[in-house]
């Protein structure tokens, strides 16, 4: 299959049974949303087959798309065509009722007994139990239900579009990134129900613990082979797998290497002579461009280039104050916060979901305005600020288009993105044709060229998988300025070098520390 005049898979084959739990994984942009895409009937195949039975397919992509203006109950109860079927069962009545054909009725008397049948598979008369049931153990309050979709957070958008899903009933759950907006508790519950679902669920995550939790099956799409290969276990199992693959992979390499010199020694050697040692060498030269043919190439391995990144001058030593901070919507949310940031100071803000992280980096930028208390800025405070809605981005612009800045060479660009793991034409691709995780490294690239000296980071590490996690925290480790960070990404929290933390709701501010952190986080769980 090709995408954009790019392939995505090439003689790409896989089978999935209907109750198993399927882990996909693979590099940014190797294809994993496109997969869910084309099962979904959105994209068509170049080449090939995809047989689906003819069951029924839930979807839960990575970014919602909910009509603003419709009340939670509705678009909950929707998710169960009932109020269709007992609809479509009334209107065949009263059409049975005026026919005089009996093959006509015996005809509709079927698709009657059809629908009573789907009707007693989405529990007619308990399915409102079910529904609040659901509501209940991933800890959504029922005040929600009467709200419109687009007064809520984006942590209760998803939460709420992970319940539609699993109300539904779907005989095929697609989950895209299922963990970026879910608090522990209510993560902890997804698992359980997951595992003894009756169906099958594909997992995109780059959430491995969750992985390892759920999943019995691996799919990994290779970004280099363009191939698709099934592992039986979860996801540490398939990493050993893979480990051990790459180390026969590159004991094969180093044996293919060794004779190819050889054969290269022999011709050289006597590709001058005459007779039979000619004949020879010819021989062996032959066999030689057989093998450079048929040559298991190793995985290319990216240098990274140091750039000094600009930063615009703040010589405040205390950059930032939040002085008896107050903000929320009916009920406050921040309540009486205060604290200072300092110069070059990485700052981390840890709770749980709905106590007020995001809302306090709007009010620090200025999308959101204070209730009571204050913010104060140095003079030459200069904010960038993610939050993953991507709107510093322009999709019809290419990559290296959207990251072009003043301040930097076309070559300093390229280093730059290359860092970010864009290399070669991907930089002039279009950033409507990326996946999620890559728009999030384009994003986050061009966050660090635009000279702010203080950046706001609001779980910048949810659309990336967890390589170039690490990878991507280096690059902020460099970076000159202070950082606010909102993350429950302990890797990445610890790769880019916190010094302090602030405890929301209770505004407790302490010095970071691994363990401390951690317990934090497992103490959410």
């Amino acid at each position: 299959m090709a995408f954009n005049l790019e392939t995505i898979y090439d003689k790409a084959s896989f089978n999935i049974n209907d109750f198993d739990k399927v882990g996909i994984v693979g590099a940014n942009g190797a294809g994993k949303t496109t997969l869910f895409n084309v099962l979904l009937g959105n994209i068509v195949l170049d080449s090939g087959k995809i047989y689906i039975k003819n069951k029924s397919i839930g979807y839960l992509p990575q970014q919602l798309c909910i009509a603003k203006d419709e009340l939670v109950l509705d678009y909950l109860l929707n998710a169960r065509p009932i109020k269709k079927y007992e609809k479509e069962i009334s209107d065949m009545y009263m059409e049975i009722a005026s026919l005089t054909d009996i093959n006509k009725q015996n005809k509709l008397l079927k698709e009657i007994a059809k629908r009573e049948s789907l009707l007693d598979y989405y529990d007619r008369y308990n399915y409102e139990n079910i529904l609040f049931d659901l509501l209940c153990n991933m800890h959504i309050d029922y005040e929600c239900l009467d709200k419109n979709i687009g007064t809520l957070s984006g942590g209760e958008k998803s939460r709420i579009a992970f319940l539609h899903l699993l109300f539904s009933k779907c005989e095929i759950l697609l989950l895209d990134e299922p963990t970026n907006h879910l608090d522990s508790k209510t993560r902890d519950f997804i698992i359980n129900y997951l595992k003894s679902y009756k169906g099958m669920v594909l997992v995109i995550s780059h959430d491995t613990a969750f992985l390892d939790s759920i999943v019995d099956k691996i799919m990994y799409i290779d970004i280099a082979s363009k191939k698709i290969n099934m592992y039986n276990g979860n996801y540490t199992m398939f990493q050993k797998k893979l480990a051990k693959e790459k180390e026969i992979k590159e004991r094969l390499i180093d044996k293919q290497e060794k004779e190819e010199q050889r054969l290269r020694d022999f011709v050289l050697q006597y590709s001058n002579s005459s007779g039979k040692r000619k004949r020879i060498a010819q021989s062996r030269e032959k066999l030689l461009e057989k093998k450079l043919l048929d040559k298991v190439e190793r995985d290319q391995t990216v240098k990274k280039v140091n750039l000094k990144m600009q930063v615009a001058v703040d010589n405040a030593k205390i950059p930032l104050k939040v002085n008896n901070l107050m903000f929320g919507y009916k009920e406050n949310i921040i309540n009486n916060l205060s604290f200072n940031i300092n110069r070059s100071e990485r700052f981390l803000i840890v709770g749980n979901n709905g106590v007020g992280k995001s809302t306090l980096l709007k009010l620090i930028v200025g999308k959101l305005h204070p209730q009571s208390g204050s913010i104060w800025k140095s003079n030459k405070l200069n904010f960038a600020y993610y939050a993953q809605e991507e709107e510093n981005l322009d999709m019809e612009k290419s990559v290296f288009e959207n990251v072009d800045h003043e301040g930097y060479s076309p070559n300093q660009i390229r280093n730059m993105l290359g860092n970010f793991l864009f290399h070669g034409d991907v930089v002039f691709k279009k950033l409507k044709y990326l996946s999620p995780g890559q728009r999030a490294r384009v994003s986050l690239c061009k966050l660090l060229l635009e000279e702010a000296n203080m950046l706001l980071l609001d779980e910048p590490t949810n659309h990336l998988d967890p390589q170039t996690q690490e990878i991507i925290a280096n690059n902020f480790k460099n970076y000159g300025g202070s950082i606010i960070l909102v993350s429950h990404n302990k890797n990445f929290v610890k790769n880019i070098g916190i010094n302090r933390m602030l405890l929301m709701p209770s505004g407790k501010i302490m010095n970071y520390d691994d363990k401390l952190f951690d317990n934090i986080i497992d103490a959410e769980k």
